[in-house]
């Protein structure tokens, strides 16, 4: 069984695109078999990406799991003042973000593959993230944990969690690390949290 979360150079190609809409900006999207949500933008994703807020004051922002990017890529088409850093183990999916990256004509980018925060040398005024449930609760709490060290004072977290898939727990986990988290949308089941350092 191949997971989105990992590397399988195994897996057939079966590479195709779809177009979306998100807050009236278009994309087009390449994915393929081995990334998640390879048929259309995740719903989380979608609510996520109409619920952040970026004050100007945030010029770096780190798109953790990227995937195929459309987090990152959005916030870098939608901010072309800020640079954005996209960071995902999946290669496959890397290079489908790299691939996303030139189809949406966006610059402000960098793509790089790394475990969670491993590999990651800068610090963050904002990091976003729907992170892999499926990995593991551990995995999504390191996650966590790494993205506080990653983010300046005063930097702040956004993360897309369903309530079935453990959103009161995330909540939890955020207020220990940052002692407060904010439940800024629910709609459908998915929570979208902002914790701010």
């Amino acid at each position: 069984m191949s997971h989105y979360y990992t590397n399988d150079s195994t897996l057939d190609h079966k590479v195709k695109s779809y177009d979306v809409q998100i807050k009236g900006t278009s994309f087009r999207f390449f994915t393929d078999l081995g990334v998640f949500s390879k048929d259309n933008l995740d719903f989380g994703t979608k609510v996520l990406l109409e619920t952040i807020e970026l004050e100007p004051n945030i010029q770096t922002v780190i798109d953790m799991g990227c995937g195929y990017g459309p987090i990152g890529l959005y916030v870098a088409k939608t901010h072309p003042d800020k640079k954005v850093f996209l960071y995902d183990i999946n290669e496959r999916a890397l290079d489908l973000a790299k691939k996303n990256k030139i189809e949406n004509h966006i610059t402000n980018v960098e793509i790089t593959q790394s475990f969670l925060f491993e590999k990651v040398n800068i610090k963050a005024d904002a990091i976003i993230t729907n992170p892999p449930i499926r990995a593991g609760k551990q995995i999504v709490f390191k996650l966590y944990e790494e993205a506080y060290q990653a983010l300046n004072q005063g930097g702040i977290l956004y993360v897309v969690v369903q309530k079935k898939q453990g959103a009161p727990s995330s909540v939890k986990k955020l207020e220990e690390l940052f002692g407060q988290c904010d439940i800024v949308e629910k709609i459908k089941g998915y929570w979208i949290l902002l914790a701010k350092k």
